[in-house]
């Protein structure tokens, strides 16, 4: 799976599902490896999120995050249809206004699968299903982005220093750890 640069807003994600009502919606969060159909939208989250970076700049953005769960025990004869997950995301608005431009992330995990946020990268429709490709998170350093430092100095390295040389390599030139030697 690949890196995505501009994550997707909320009114995006939704505008997509909004054409597609009578497909069923998948989710495939690794290649080749779909969320179970019987799959529950379990809540959507609104996360309003200031942070300061490490070169002093503050940011501000909010995030969409949809939470989806599969139950411990398959239904096969159930599986998600786009319609029946927008009359949830009209349940969720009618309490919780969603931000058009917040960005969107998509929570799951199961036994197999750590649970994670992750992007909607790429959507394929075909006659029966619209599936929504995951893309994972990354971090990154903003101040780096910006041609910034990290505060302490200039350039790109200015929070990174000499690595430390380790204590380790004294005490292996040492047969013996006595007071002083800098071994303990």
């Amino acid at each position: 799976m690949s890196h995505i640069s501009n994550p997707m807003n909320w009114l995006a994600f939704r505008s997509a599902l909004e054409q597609n009502p009578d497909l069923h919606l998948q989710f495939e969060y690794e290649e080749g490896k779909l969320v179970d159909p019987s799959f529950h939208i379990t809540e959507i989250k609104q996360a309003p999120i200031v942070s300061v970076d490490c070169g002093g700049v503050m940011n501000r953005w909010t995030e969409v995050i949809v939470q989806l769960w599969e139950p411990p025990v398959k239904q096969t004869d159930c599986s998600m249809q786009v319609g029946k997950a927008l009359k949830i995301v009209s349940l969720v608005e009618k309490s919780l206004p969603l931000d058009p431009n917040a960005v969107v992330k998509i929570e799951f995990g199961n036994s197999r699968f750590d649970t994670r946020q992750m992007y909607p990268g790429d959507f394929r429709a075909d006659e029966d299903n619209f599936t929504v490709g995951l893309v994972p998170d990354f971090t990154q350093c903003k101040a780096q982005t910006r041609d910034q430092s990290c505060g302490t100095g200039t350039g790109s390295t200015a929070c990174c220093g000499s690595a430390p040389q380790a204590q380790v390599a004294v005490a292996a030139e040492s047969a013996s750890c006595t007071p002083g030697s800098g071994c303990c």
